[in-house]
């Protein structure tokens, strides 16, 4: 199966250097898990994705820092 994975962030602005937005952030968490699956886990490269969300898909409101907390995430996504 094709395994897509995820990549999110609370709606708190970020702007460092690394990282200039949450589309950057995001797409780094991804990314790293991605790397560990292939190197590490040995995944077939063609068979897994990285994507960034930022703040887009958040599972709980934005409203408390537990909240925020939550939306903090990588998500595995299989496709059937």
């Amino acid at each position: 199966n094709f395994v897509r994975i995820e990549g999110h962030t609370d709606n708190l602005p970020i702007r460092t250097e690394r990282y200039p937005s949450n589309w950057e952030l995001s797409t780094a968490r991804a990314s790293a898990v991605v790397r560990y699956l292939i190197e590490v886990a040995r995944f077939n490269p063609a068979r897994i994705s990285a994507a960034g969300y930022a703040d887009s898909r958040p599972l709980y409101p934005n409203d408390t820092e537990a909240h925020r907390a939550m939306n903090r995430r990588v998500q595995f996504t299989v496709a059937k």
